[in-house]
């Protein structure tokens, strides 16, 4: 236990040296056009989702892994940090959100932003899977984690800090067996107090990277049945996705806040990375 707690230590300091320097480097060189309003309609950037990209698939290259599971990780990560990021930037002002709205727009002809996330991420988790496992079950098993995992992590996005304490929490069980989840934690320790003080958000961009990763270490771990009853709460938790998104929102306001001394902050606002 030692050696292997020792390897995800290793993981997650790397991890976010990288996220916390990308972050630094980007906010040295800010761009206004990079500001989104929050829940709160405060202004903030989105660096924080390019460094958690970075960060998790660098504290993911750095584990003794085989190369074919190294390499699962930093693919879901990227293309998950990727699908996230076309959505950022192209979906921002789309009001539509969950998955019938946009699988409705594709069957009106309309591809969204939203419909590429699904589908590039579901493709992403087929694919790493397809390197982790080697029964077609046991494949698409892993898709569905990997995939769900990623979208449970952006459910929770809807107030300051919440999808990074879900990280910490998923994440934090596999330490002790230096497992892969020591590189999302890493990355999103580095970010999680400018997440909470509302000078950055993670994003599409960072959620659905970090989801992916802690969804590639689950797989890693488990073994068919596992995966099934992985698959079958993140199923359920897709399935009533509006709910989950609505108790963070309750519970959220029950800590307090400070207040931002300009008039016209405080008027909710759609959050800009709700499916």
């Amino acid at each position: 236990m030692g050696a292997a707690f020792s390897r995800a230590v290793t993981s997650g300091t790397v991890a976010a040296a990288v996220a916390g320097g990308v972050y630094r480097t980007l906010r040295a060189r800010p761009r206004p056009h990079r500001r989104r309003a929050n829940y709160a309609g405060r202004a903030v950037d989105l660096y924080a989702g390019p460094a958690a990209v970075l960060g998790a698939a660098a504290g993911t290259a750095v584990l003794p892994l085989p190369a074919r599971t190294r390499c699962a990780t930093v693919l879901a990560v990227l293309v998950a940090g990727g699908c996230g990021a076309y959505d950022d930037l192209v979906g921002a002002d789309d009001p539509r959100r969950g998955f019938r709205a946009h699988l409705g727009a594709l069957r009106e002809g309309e591809v969204t932003s939203g419909a590429v996330k699904l589908f590039g991420v579901g493709a992403a988790g087929l694919a790493a899977g397809v390197l982790l496992k080697e029964r077609p079950v046991d494949r698409m098993l892993a898709a569905v984690v990997i995939a769900g995992t990623a979208h449970l992590v952006n459910l929770v996005d809807v107030r300051p800090g919440a999808a990074a304490a879900t990280v910490l929490a998923l994440g934090a069980p596999g330490l002790p067996q230096g497992g892969l989840a020591a590189a999302p934690i890493g990355a999103v320790a580095a970010l999680v107090a400018d997440d909470l003080g509302e000078r950055t958000m993670l994003g599409d961009t960072g959620v659905h990277a970090l989801g992916a990763a802690l969804g590639v270490a689950i797989v890693a771990g488990r073994g068919r049945a596992g995966l099934l009853a992985h698959a079958a709460g993140l199923a359920a938790a897709a399935a009533y996705g509006d709910r989950i998104s609505r108790l963070v929102r309750v519970l959220s306001e029950r800590r307090p806040r400070r207040p931002w001394g300009a008039a016209g902050n405080s008027a909710p606002v759609s959050h800009p990375c709700e499916w």
